[in-house]
């Protein structure tokens, strides 16, 4: 490696490179952009190229129509931004869901007709309902935000929430299948405390449907776990 320091003291470096290279052609480049600057020259052995840069600037590098479709290929990530504005939505809307059948257990629990405690049980539980989709809706807002279409400038915030500092893919698919079991198990109990109404092929779908949910997650856990250990023991062999 080669240093410069100013356009001046460029020849001696230059003369050194020159005899390196034995009349390489890339000596009057080098010269051009020896302006007023210093400059780091790595020579490759073997490989006749060198490459130069300052060492405030980035290396220099030719344009080319891989590079032009590399980053709009990554630019598309924002083609997600409007669907994750679509959950907002939806989650204002379940937000306007959630007071309606609230003001609807206020206001019968007040009034003359007779509400049964069943009752009110069942209207809780779908209030638990909307709240638990409404918290999926926010990982699923700021997590998949986080992961898939760039980073929240959250740092040192204080209500930023435990578990985005470690988001990841493996993490997020977790978590969502964690809040989707208990999405199921407030359905499956509100089928047990309504089991009169319902007939037992349609309580003996929902604990299959029931299970498989957790089957499944016990299965995602499981690949994320050996896929974490694996990438650890590579970590370790590497270092």
């Amino acid at each position: 490696m080669f240093k410069a320091a100013q356009a001046g003291d460029m020849k001696a470096p230059l003369a050194s490179v020159e005899a390196a290279l034995d009349g390489d052609n890339l000596t009057n480049r080098l010269r051009k952009h020896a302006a007023a600057q210093q400059f780091c020259i790595f020579w490759k052995r073997g490989s006749g190229v060198i490459n130069f840069h300052s060492p405030n600037e980035p290396a220099l590098q030719m344009s080319s129509p891989i590079k032009s479709l590399e980053t709009f290929i990554f630019a598309s990530r924002w083609i997600q931004a409007p669907l994750y504005l679509g959950l907002i939505v939806a989650q204002v809307v379940y937000c306007y869901l959630f007071m309606i059948e609230l003001s609807h257990l206020v206001i019968n629990a007040f009034s003359t007709t007779h509400v049964s405690e069943a009752d009110v049980m069942l209207v809780v539980l779908g209030l638990i309902d909307v709240v638990m989709i409404a918290n999926l809706l926010v990982m699923v807002i700021i997590g998949g935000y986080e992961t898939f279409v760039s980073r929240l400038d959250l740092e040192n915030h204080p209500d930023q929430p435990e578990w985005l500092s470690h988001v990841n893919a493996g993490v997020l698919k977790i978590k969502l299948s964690t809040a989707i079991i208990g999405i199921s198990s407030i359905h499956l109990l509100k089928s047990f405390i309504n089991a009169g109404n319902l007939s037992q092929h349609t309580l003996m779908w929902q604990v299959v449907i029931h299970v498989v949910f957790l089957l499944s997650a016990m299965a995602m856990a499981y690949v994320d776990k050996t896929m974490t250990q694996t990438l650890a023991l590579q970590h370790q062999k590497h270092h």
